[in-house]
């Protein structure tokens, strides 16, 4: 591994370092959802520190003749901006009388705090990506501008919940994005839609996996009652990765050993509008 993330003075043996990294990967991959929909370019490298952010307008179909001679529109960058890519970080500490008492008595490290970590920078991941960053000038998949949107309806009723996603890929599908779709919802919103679907039989969050083949997920990152639909796809969106996931010592300090859990990526939106959000009406306050 690099020497910048200090594992050449990592006090662990080899048995102990292997247990915190799984660790870390496992937490990694069962909190995440916005990598779930999204298609991963890189990892770059994590010297690189911004990345060409290409954004497409309009579309136009493909030619189709005998000779290839017909003239059409060339697939071309509307916009290309530079967009410098954030560091998502965790610090957390090993105590050293942990580790003593470890291999004294034959037993596993406990890395909880590695854990714990890898789950908060999980989640910080996430909220980039659906709310994006506005000190850093990033845009998130529920911030985006120009992304489409459609009423979030009242799901309290059953069949409400189908009827926004339906009408959330009939706009996808008018603007050029034919799918495949995903799904992300609040935790609220998610289990409403294990319910019986009028008289199918069958839980309404089925029949709209019928619809959205890429998955229905939930994400408790998406706040109040709100949801996205995405079109997927590279030629849509992608998660730009320096450098994925990992684990880096920090130097011993007073004897005890902080290490580090960080990442660097950025979202790339190329086609705002393959996104759909599913909004509620402001609330208007009488004065």
């Amino acid at each position: 591994m690099p020497d910048f993330l200090g594992h050449a003075e990592n006090p662990l043996r080899e048995e102990e370092w292997a247990r915190l990294n799984e660790t870390v990967i496992q937490v990694a991959r069962r909190s995440l959802v916005g990598r779930r929909i999204l298609d991963i370019y890189g990892p770059l490298g994590a010297g690189v520190q911004s990345v060409p952010h290409d954004e497409y307008q309009g579309v136009s179909s493909g030619a189709i003749d005998i000779v290839g001679e017909q003239e059409t529109a060339t697939v071309f960058t509307d916009v290309r901006k530079f967009k410098t890519i954030p560091i998502i970080y965790k610090d957390f500490l090993l105590h050293w009388r942990d580790i003593e008492a470890a291999r004294i008595h034959n037993m596993p490290l406990d890395v909880s705090a590695a854990a714990g970590a890898a789950a908060l920078c999980a989640q910080q991941e996430d909220e980039l990506i659906f709310y994006g960053d506005p000190k850093l000038g990033h845009e998130g998949l529920m911030t985006a501008t120009d992304r489409l949107t459609v009423p979030l309806g009242d799901w309290a009723t059953p069949g409400a919940g189908y009827v926004a996603i339906v009408e959330a890929t009939r706009k996808l599908n008018e603007h050029g994005h034919y799918g495949p779709y995903a799904v992300v919802l609040s935790p609220r919103l998610y289990s409403l839609l294990h319910r019986i679907f009028e008289k199918t039989g069958v839980l309404e969050i089925e029949t709209i996996r019928q619809l959205a083949s890429d998955g229905v997920f939930q994400s408790n990152r998406l706040r109040g009652d709100s949801g996205v639909v995405v079109s997927t796809g590279r030629e849509n969106m992608d998660l730009t990765v320096a450098m994925d996931m990992v684990t880096a010592y920090l130097g011993a300090s007073r004897m005890n050993h902080p290490f580090r859990v960080l990442e660097a990526l950025i979202l790339r939106i190329k086609h705002p509008d393959s996104i759909c959000t599913l909004e509620a009406p402001p609330l208007v306050v009488n004065k």
